[in-house]
């Protein structure tokens, strides 16, 4: 399973790319919004460079002649570069004509597995199903994910599950064992994954041990 950071903070995604865990991001209009002093075009080239794979980056028309003409902007823009599309009637037009550009698309919004069904069927690369949005209106967000990942192995669709939405490590724990691609999520939670007290303690009392073999802390080999 592919981590993706969900953030248009570029420190964040060095730092992530630094650990070795980012393989990915995707960002949107509400996360480009919180980045003060940088246009979104110069923030996102400068994701695009420092990203070591895809990069999904959302349009802002509704119609299908809007959508394909800021879609191939996207693209223009790197070759990781991923046109990020709205689950609607136009979204999975332009879904279709985008692949047979042979333009990577991630469809979000997704929030049922037939949205996701369809989105495969226009040729998405991508179905972003948002689970914790779902989980806000007492609807099972996981639940969905498992649904998904049972309609596409029926019927082998290639297409990549990528969870989105994600609000907690739980959400990344189930989304590994129900056997999706990709997990996109904040810098926060990404922080917390390879993290647990049990740990921390060992930590310290493996240290503590060691003090009372070699005061001075010099490492023995």
């Amino acid at each position: 399973m592919k981590i993706f950071l969900d953030t248009a903070n570029v420190e964040e995604i060095k730092q992530g790319v630094s650990w070795g865990l980012v393989d990915g991001v995707t960002t949107n209009p509400s996360l480009a919004s919180r980045e003060k002093g940088k246009d979104f075009k110069t923030i996102v080239k400068e994701i695009l460079s420092i990203t070591p794979g895809p990069v999904s980056i959302e349009v802002i028309a509704e119609d299908y002649d809007g959508m394909m003409k800021q879609a191939l902007k996207i693209r223009e823009l790197g070759d990781n570069a991923v046109v990020k599309i709205p689950m609607t009637l136009s979204g999975l037009r332009a879904i279709k004509s985008l692949k047979e550009k042979k333009i990577p698309v991630n469809c979000t919004l997704i929030f049922n597995p037939l949205q996701a069904l369809f989105a495969a069927k226009s040729g998405a690369e991508y179905v972003s199903p948002f689970v914790g949005r779902l989980d806000d209106i007492s609807e099972d967000g996981m639940g969905i994910v498992a649904q998904i990942k049972q309609i596409f192995t029926n019927y082998d669709i290639e297409t990549k599950i990528l969870v989105a939405s994600i609000r907690n490590p739980v959400h990344v724990l189930r989304s590994a064992i129900i056997g999706a691609d990709v997990v996109t999520l904040p810098f926060d939670v990404l922080k917390k994954l390879p993290s647990h007290p049990k740990t921390d303690e060992g930590l310290i009392r493996f240290s503590e041990d060691w003090k009372k073999i070699f005061p001075s802390g010099e490492f023995f080999l």
